[in-house]
């Protein structure tokens, strides 16, 4: 997926049509089906607005239906609770009268540690070398070589995935946001590895695939731009459905946050599936 920065900023300007209502566009992206990342990065843009004193915490996210990305977003904010320390407000993402996600969100300001632990990554951290993209976008390297796409390669449930945005603004909102939008695209395609003949080349073509929800946690600040490691783990797969996990560190080896997904992957009956 090549996204430039510019080209998903220009979805998380939010255009104000009433009391926290917004409208977005989308990217434009194959199959007609809008990329979940997007919807996760619009979500969190617009949990923040009123809470600009504090960052989220939490962002959990239930895709109800696949939205089309030639027709405008509605975005409804409800602001549930606003305290010194914690605020929460819902999201809620359609098209006309059809939710096609509708985001719970945790807000907090950071506090001084009491107690202090974090995991860290499973091996030294590498990050790749190279050159990102001219005029800034999301750069995209799976550690080891290992091809998500390709129904014949196999391996375990496991996908370290390498990940930034090359001229990123330095503002920690849009940070999170660009951050969010990563975590959406990999952990199907991790589900996918122990099975010889399934390949993410034959999501929405043959096998009907779809993020069902997606809950994630931010621990410490980190900037977009700098490389950060996706250690994903798929735990299960089964009637129809997978469940994976996934812990992103900096190149240093922090932890800054972690996440977890419920997802659809079945053989699609007839034509290019959409999610029911």
């Amino acid at each position: 997926m090549a996204f430039s920065v510019a080209a998903v900023l220009e979805t998380l300007v939010l255009e104000p049509v009433g009391p926290d209502r917004y409208r977005a566009g989308s990217l434009p992206v194959e199959h007609g089906v809008v990329f979940g990342g997007q919807l996760l990065a619009q979500a969190l843009v617009a949990a923040r607005v009123g809470h600009e004193d504090k960052v989220v915490k939490t962002l959990h996210t239930v895709f109800a239906r696949t939205a089309r990305p030639d027709v405008a977003l509605d975005i409804i904010v409800t602001r549930v609770h606003q305290g010194r320390a914690l605020a929460s407000s819902t999201v809620t993402i359609q098209q006309g009268e059809r939710v096609c996600a509708e985001s719970v969100a945790l807000l907090s300001v950071d506090e001084p540690d009491f107690i202090r632990h974090a995991d860290t990554p499973p091996a030294t951290l590498v990050p790749p070398a190279g050159k990102g993209p001219d005029g800034g976008g999301w750069q995209v390297e799976i550690d080891g070589g290992a091809d998500i796409n390709d129904p014949a390669a196999v391996g375990p449930p496991d996908l370290d995935v390498w990940s930034r945005w090359t001229g990123a603004p330095d503002d920690p909102g849009i940070s999170q946001a660009l951050v969010a939008f990563a975590t959406d695209g990999f952990l199907i395609g991790t589900a996918m590895r122990p099975h010889e003949g399934v390949g993410q080349a034959q999501a929405h073509v043959t096998v009907s695939t779809g993020v069902l929800s997606h809950t994630l946690t931010f621990h410490e600040p980190c900037h977009a731009g700098e490389w950060t490691l996706l250690a994903h783990h798929s735990s299960y797969a089964g009637r129809g459905r997978a469940y994976g996990r996934a812990d992103v560190f900096r190149a240093g080896g922090d932890l800054v946050a972690s996440f977890v997904q419920d997802s659809m992957i079945r053989p699609a009956t007839q034509g290019v599936p959409r999610r029911l």
